[in-house]
């Protein structure tokens, strides 16, 4: 197997990747009406599980009590007493809030790691991994543009 076969089959992979099904989440909007709802970034991550560049959320040093929210539907999805930083470079969190999010298997990128959506709407937050702090000891790293953040 060359490069190009390797990359065009990577690339055949990402494309294949099945889009959350219609009618799966409580609030399901088309695709228009998101795109209306949403900036284009908010609207690449949490409809394309597209990824926000390291370091350039507004979030990341947002320290003031409070609760993040869903961006795409306003679910309250983690409080700031859970929020660390991590030095990822993507706002961080030990716990969600009860009955906040989802999970599921992602096998993008030729590894395997947990993707965490709202689970309300189903768009797509970021990843949880296993190396976070005391008392979980997990990471959820979030896209900054998939919460807004809401004073206390």
């Amino acid at each position: 197997m060359n490069r190009r076969t390797l990359l065009t089959s990577a690339l055949a992979l990402l494309a294949a990747r099945p889009a959350f099904a219609e009618g799966q989440f409580e609030i399901t909007l088309t695709e228009a009406e998101w795109r209306a709802r949403l900036s284009p970034e908010a609207y690449a991550v949490l409809r394309e599980e597209d990824t926000e560049r390291a370091f350039t959320s507004p979030l990341n040093d947002e320290k003031r009590k409070g609760t993040f929210h869903c961006a795409g539907c306003d679910l309250p999805l983690y409080a700031s007493e859970t929020k660390y930083d991590s030095g990822t470079g993507w706002p961080s969190f030990w716990q969600p809030l009860p009955n906040a999010i989802g999970t599921k298997e992602d096998n993008t990128f030729f590894s395997t790691r947990t993707e965490v959506h709202c689970r309300r709407c189903g768009g797509h937050l970021g990843h949880v991994f296993n190396d976070g702090p005391q008392p979980t000891g997990l990471r959820y790293c979030m896209n900054g543009v998939a919460l807004s953040f809401k004073p206390a």
